[in-house]
């Protein structure tokens, strides 16, 4: 980790390994394709031997209410950010648009403002983040992700389909 001054800003910079990274997706049951940039690592996650969908559910739903009260992480609809980290989730999709239930894009930040703290006003480093990591995807593997509003994100498991005409 190191720290960076950009005029009157400080910043965070992780100096995350690809490799370590990629492994612990393996870990968690995925499989990987990374793409590191000075900035941003992103990853393609796919988990194809999964008999169901990953577990990124639609948290205003009230029939979701048992994985809501369950879990651990909280995906912004609209932006895609997970809450209170620097990881921001997408929906992978096919030709005709429809979101892949077994994979989703992860974009990692690097670059982080100095005041930037996990919940309970932990401070992120290196270490830290690789179990953050390990366990937002167990949690999509697992226990469920909640995605909170909508937009560019959409739900992939519990009740999805939407109600009246789509257009």
């Amino acid at each position: 980790m190191q720290v960076l001054q950009a005029g009157p800003h400080k910043l965070i910079y992780l100096e995350l390994q690809p490799e370590m990274v990629a492994n612990i997706a393996r870990q968690a049951g995925f499989d990987t394709k990374a793409k590191d940039s000075p900035r941003i690592l992103q990853l393609d996650l796919s988990a194809a031997g999964r008999q169901g969908p990953l577990l990124l559910f639609d948290a205003a739903d009230p029939a979701n209410l048992g994985w809501f009260s369950r879990c651990q992480f909280y995906v912004d609809g609209r932006t895609g950010l997970v809450m209170q980290t620097p990881i921001t989730l997408a929906n992978k999709r096919d030709r005709v648009g429809k979101p892949h239930l077994h994979a989703v894009r992860l974009a990692i930040c690097k670059e982080l403002p100095a005041s930037f703290r996990l919940p309970a006003n932990q401070a992120l480093t290196e270490q830290v983040f690789y179990h953050l990591l390990f366990n937002f995807l167990n949690a999509l593997i697992k226990t469920g992700v909640a995605v909170c509003g909508g937009g560019s994100v959409q739900a992939l498991a519990g009740r999805t389909e939407t109600v009246g005409s789509r257009n």
